[in-house]
């Protein structure tokens, strides 16, 4: 009896340690390599009645969608087609210890010439949810770019009901003239840059811009089922409200990060950011707009004034026909995003579900509506009480904003007043080297790149949000200033807007972090009045952050991730001007704490 006791014991340890082997394995056994090749080359599309040449990923504008686990290894070669230097940037991951993968021009890495590669390595480790790729050189990610849907590890559950379908929804803006010939403009004459024509939901203007209309975008859907639509701000240079006709969402992520779900009849989403909402089609069964237009927040500073839509249409609804394209971006499901002369048309050249009654319009916001905008922003919160990391070891305060440089009056002193348009953070007006990276210079020691200086607090303190400025305060300087973050500090920023020329909402994204959104408000920040104002409950976490208009934002994070870390205005037209800074993480004391050695293939610096 004895002896069939032990062995009944020694089974059952046996059979416990089995399974909890297979705990930490399954996980491991069920990722998987993902591979996928990029090129990037010259497309001709037609937008607005005119075909154009732009700069494509694999001949398809939005971009290939990248649909990976939670886990999965990825590895995406590009191959550089087209004429200008590229990189690509992989916004919202984390990068843990690998930098080199990021892609920020000459911040990580050197851009991939003409007619070179570069394959970008990495694993999605504890991330899931909505992010997206696109270029990080020039102004390249106007038309490169797409969407990063991360889904749960294989065999787990979203926390909320499985939706019926879900669409990536890609807001951006189209020039008619190649972008990059719009920034070099803007850089040769000093002037900001001009404004797009037309703003875009998954490549398409949608109906109410000039010969557009047979092509704009349609979701369909069932009655009564539910639709996770992925939203994404890929727009260079505009913070956008969206509202779909008819119908709630309910928020339940931001920034590839879990919310606590609320309904809302309006999203806010500055570039860069994602919001994923569900909506159930209780509608009457028929056509609705899904519509996009501008929050402009800064007085009197001209703005793309359109309005993208796209048509949310049931299937098989009175007057509609019973089957239906879809433009989204899904997986497979782009149809109207590649070439001139590629369509889903029938043989008969008519557009099925393009046909119809027509959809009915929702509520948008005014352009400079703060208020519904703030109470959007401050409607997303961390589904549970999280653990804030705290006390603080490293502090900054930083202002963001425009500045003006002075010049002599001519063809290059185009700006306000005859001075060049320019921005900067704490004054430092961030300038990018051009013969090796940020990344390189710091892991190879290489001396005369940057200095490790950047201010942790403004040269000069003033009246940061006032509209009169003292003018001597107007102009920044031009620098390559890192500030050094010891490995394991507590983290806190406090972003704060400026009055300097225009005050202006300044989506504020540090690459290769989450960050706690601790609080935000308006005017100058008082630690001693506002830090009693700190949400260190359930703050939301994000990659991106809108600092409001005439206001500040204060994040917290550890700084765990070794390296070089791009901190940028998000909004293109202030990122060329200067509104950036890095964050030189240090190793800590192992080498699981230490920045990976660069890949042989990584992009060689041209001098």
């Amino acid at each position: 009896m004895a002896a069939m006791a032990r062995s009944g014991i020694v089974k059952l340890l046996c059979s416990s340690a089995l399974l909890l082997l297979c705990c930490f394995l399954l996980p491991g056994a069920l990722a998987e390599e993902r591979f996928y090749e990029f090129v990037v080359k010259e497309t001709l599309v037609k937008r607005l009645c005119k075909a154009q040449k732009i700069i494509t990923v694999n001949g398809q504008f939005p971009g290939p969608t990248i649909e990976v686990y939670n886990g999965d290894t990825v590895a995406i070669k590009a191959l550089n087609l087209a004429r200008y230097n590229v990189t690509l940037h992989w916004h919202g991951l984390r990068q843990l210890r690998n930098g080199w993968a990021d892609g920020p021009e000459f911040v990580t890495q050197c851009p991939i010439r003409p007619g070179g590669s570069y394959t970008y390595r990495f694993t999605i480790q504890d991330q899931e949810g909505t992010l997206w790729w696109h270029a990080h050189s020039s102004w390249l990610r106007a038309t490169v770019h797409g969407a990063l849907i991360i889904h749960p590890r294989r065999g787990l559950p979203y926390p909320f009901p499985k939706p019926h379908s879900e669409v990536p929804v890609i807001l951006a803006e189209w020039w008619r003239r190649d972008p990059i010939a719009v920034l070099r403009q803007s850089m040769i004459t000093g002037a900001p840059p001009n404004v797009s024509d037309a703003l875009l939901i998954n490549g398409q203007p949608g109906d109410f811009l000039p010969c557009s209309s047979q092509e704009t975008s349609i979701i369909p859907v069932v009655a009564g089922e539910t639709s996770l639509l992925r939203i994404i701000n890929a727009a260079m240079n505009t913070e956008l409200f969206v509202s779909l006709a008819g119908h709630r969402m309910t928020v339940v992520a931001a920034d590839a990060m879990y919310t606590k779900p609320f309904e809302t009849t309006v999203v806010l989403l500055g570039p860069g950011q994602t919001t994923d909402v569900l909506v159930t089609a209780h509608a009457a069964p028929g056509r609705y707009y899904l519509a996009a237009r501008a929050y402009a927040s800064a007085q009197g500073v001209p703005f793309d004034n359109t309005t993208a839509t796209a048509i949310f249409q049931y299937k098989n609804a009175p007057g509609c026909p019973t089957t239906a394209t879809t433009a989204g971006a899904g997986a497979g499901a782009n149809t109207f995003n590649g070439p001139v002369g590629r369509s889903s048309a029938t043989s008969s050249g008519r557009h099925l579900g393009r046909t119809g009654p027509p959809p009915m319009l929702p509520f948008l916001p005014t352009f400079n509506d703060t208020r519904t905008a703030t109470a959007f922003s401050n409607s997303i919160r961390s589904p549970e009480p999280v653990k804030v990391p705290g006390p603080v070891t490293q502090e900054v305060f930083t202002t963001v904003g425009f500045g003006l440089f002075n010049c002599r009056p001519g063809p290059f002193c185009q700006g306000p007043n005859n001075t060049r348009f320019g921005a900067s953070m704490n004054n430092v007006s961030f300038q990018l080297p051009s013969t090796v990276s940020l990344l390189q210079a710091h892991y190879h020691r290489i001396p005369g790149v940057f200095t490790d200086d950047f201010p942790a607090f403004p040269p000069v303190l003033f009246d940061f949000t006032s509209q009169s400025v003292p003018r001597a305060l107007w102009q920044p300087v031009k620098g390559t200033r890192l500030y050094r973050v010891r490995y394991g500090a507590v983290v806190q920023i406090v972003f704060q807007d400026t009055g300097i020329f225009a005050a202006e909402e300044h989506p504020m994204h540090i690459h290769g972090y989450h960050f706690y959104v601790l609080a935000t408000g308006f005017g100058n920040y008082d630690p001693r009045r506002d830090a009693a104002r700190f949400n260190l409950v359930d703050p939301p976490s994000r990659n991106t952050v809108g600092v409001p208009v005439g206001g500040w934002a204060v994040v917290r994070f550890v700084a765990d991730n070794p390296g070089v870390w791009l901190v940028h205005c998000h909004i293109d037209a202030h990122l060329t001007g200067g509104l950036a800074m890095a964050l030189l993480v240090e190793d800590g004391e192992s080498q699981l704490e230490a920045t990976m050695p660069p890949p042989l293939d990584l992009p060689i610096c041209v001098l």
